[in-house]
């Protein structure tokens, strides 16, 4: 399993298209699969910060891609 940090939409679009491209998926194709609009991926994909959360998450559960959120403060408490 990758893990990477997000800190940008530019980071999570790269991310995206690197896993849509190694399973061999075109950005129609999972367009449909995910039920949005190709110009929807195009802008996922490219970075685009106004990309709305919800289809975001659909895309990345047709990706399989896990997303896991912490807070530096609640992890540092911990140890």
């Amino acid at each position: 399993m990758r893990k990477m940090m997000i800190q940008s939409s530019e980071n999570i679009g790269r991310y995206i298209r690197k896993v849509r491209k190694e399973l061999d998926v075109t950005q129609k194709d999972l367009a449909l699969t995910a039920g949005t609009g190709l110009r929807f991926i195009i802008d996922l994909e490219n970075g685009k910060p106004t990309c709305q959360i919800g289809k975001t998450l659909q895309v990345l559960q047709v990706l399989g891609i896990q997303l896991n959120l912490s807070h530096t403060e609640f992890e540092n408490e911990k140890s």
